[in-house]
């Protein structure tokens, strides 16, 4: 059983395997992906349903873009009917829509129907998701090293009292708490570039079920065994 008490607030999930399920089927990569797709449906309303706080997805990697053509065609064609129809049943269902990521090269339409659907459901006030697109970690940190030597540079900041915490506000992440578990999909056990940062204190899950096939009981499971866990976060 899932103790109620000990969800964990932020939970973030690299969706991987769906070109390999589809392979094992003998079906395109695309079909793994629009598969996928319903994956997330389900488990964002799962987790909703849990009581998660955050679920963040990394739906497109900055290293994403080396990939077929055809491929990130239709990954960019799923992403904006997301973007274009089941944002307004998150919004129905009070959940708010952030997208952490460089905007470029995203297409322009889909960098708009980003914007728009962060200021729709920027006031919801349960579960919060979050999608990683054109996101890698690296490329994150030298953003906040950026943004960081920019105000220090117009003395707007103090380089001596920089710390962690003051540094955890130029990432894409503020105002978010900090992963409590990552689930990994597809047997492989790698960050692969993914919120290198916050996932310092993270429970890691790994299951070898591919993405298309991780259901809500997936998910629980991955919970109950983080409960299971006893985090000292360096302590006794």
């Amino acid at each position: 059983m899932i103790d109620k008490k000990n969800i964990p607030q932020h939970i973030a999930i690299i969706m991987d395997g769906n070109g390999r399920w589809a392979r094992a089927r003998a079906l395109s990569r695309t079909a793994g992906h629009r598969e996928g797709v319903k994956r997330v449906k389900e488990i964002v309303r799962a987790a909703a349903e849990l009581g998660v706080k955050v679920i963040t997805l990394f739906a497109f990697s900055a290293e994403n873009w080396s990939r077929p053509k055809k491929e990130i065609g239709a990954l960019m064609h799923y992403l904006h009917d997301f973007l274009g129809r089941e944002i307004r049943q998150l919004h129905k269902k009070n959940i708010r829509f952030l997208n952490i990521g460089r905007a470029e090269p995203l297409p322009v339409s889909i960098q708009k129907e980003i914007r728009q659907a962060e200021r729709l459901t920027k006031s919801n006030t349960g579960l919060t998701v979050v999608l990683a697109l054109n996101y890698g970690a690296r490329q994150e940190i030298v953003d906040a090293v950026k943004k960081f030597a920019t105000e220090a540079l117009a003395s707007k900041a103090e380089i001596e009292e920089l710390d962690e915490v003051k540094f955890g506000r130029y990432l894409y992440t503020v105002k978010l708490p900090d992963p409590d578990l990552l689930i990994r999909t597809s047997g492989e056990k790698r960050l692969s570039n993914f919120l290198l940062w916050q996932l310092s204190y993270a429970e890691l899950y790994f299951t070898d079920k591919f993405w298309p096939d991780f259901r809500a009981e997936d998910l629980k499971e991955a919970i109950q065994e983080y409960q299971s866990r006893e985090r000292r976060f360096g302590g006794l």
